[in-house]
């Protein structure tokens, strides 16, 4: 197992080398979501936790918890912060060992089973992957899938997550055979869904036109997920709509300059914590 989970500073003469997947995936993983796919990155794991949703066992405990139905921005800023943390600092910075043990210790206060713990972390690793094959400016190279498993597999041991894959391959098989297995429709996986759905296009849009923005969101979404939420899927006019804007987006980014700076989640203004936040004060407490 890899054991370097630090990254370099800015300044590092390594950033201009060419990095091994196998021992800087930390520095490889902090590019692809930071520089070279910052939005799309976002994206795809806002997705990624739609999926989570629709599973009774991971939606029930976040209806009871009661935080999306009545704080969901507040959620939503902990949950990016805290995977931000390590991510753009290093899982084994002061900062990123902070926002890991948040996490643990949020985590430990329920009944989480290893299995679903197992999916949300394959989660992150497939779709990312998945949302570039189709929306991306490119692909992820073989170098970034590597080192995109490795960063992922390097958390999921630090959270306590047992039996986590050792590949993409069995990440992928994981995750097919999960959703197979625990896809079922439940009240909790839409009323997660719908909170979520409101929070993103509150992004965008004024809340006037919330109900033309959410056959969006469910464009980007596939049958099996539509109907785990008891979603009607959008209108296949609209779905090809929405995939030919996202391919168009896709051409344009080839050819405007690359990003330069990263963009880093941990310095974005949050409507939660407008002066500013403190790792132990993130999430939710007994």
């Amino acid at each position: 197992m890899p054991t370097d989970t630090t990254l370099p500073t800015a300044g590092d003469d390594r950033q201009s080398l060419h990095p091994d997947p196998e021992v800087d995936f930390a520095l490889i993983a902090r590019r692809t979501a930071t520089l070279e796919f910052a939005w799309d990155i976002e994206r795809s794991l806002e997705f990624a936790l739609f999926r989570t949703y629709a599973v009774p066992s991971i939606s029930g405990l976040l209806a009871k918890t009661g935080e999306f139905e009545h704080r969901p921005q507040k959620r939503y800023d902990d949950t990016e912060l805290i995977l931000a943390e390590p991510m753009e600092n290093g899982i084994d910075s002061p900062r990123g060992q902070a926002a890991i043990g948040r996490m643990n210790a949020m985590h430990g206060r329920y009944r989480i089973s290893n299995d679903d713990m197992l999916y949300v972390l394959s989660t992150f690793v497939c779709e990312p992957i998945r949302w570039l094959d189709k929306y991306g400016r490119r692909p992820m190279t073989a170098d970034e899938k590597r080192a995109w498993v490795l960063y992922y597999r390097a958390l999921g041991t630090r959270m306590g997550i047992e039996t986590i894959p050792d590949d993409l391959a069995g990440f992928e098989r994981l995750n097919r055979d999960y959703e197979a297995a625990r896809f079922r429709s439940a009240p909790s996986n839409r009323l997660i869904a719908d909170r979520t759905t409101e929070l993103l296009l509150g992004f965008y849009l004024p809340r006037v036109l919330f109900p033309l923005g959410r056959p969006v969101v469910r464009a980007f979404m596939d049958h099996t997920l539509l109907d785990a939420m008891d979603y009607a899927p959008a209108p296949r006019w609209l779905r090809g709509l929405v995939h030919a804007a996202m391919r168009g987006r896709a051409v344009a980014l080839r050819v405007l300059p690359k990003r330069r700076k990263p963009l880093l989640l941990t310095e974005r203004k949050r409507p939660s914590y407008p002066g500013g936040y403190r790792i132990e004060e993130l999430g939710t407490f007994r």
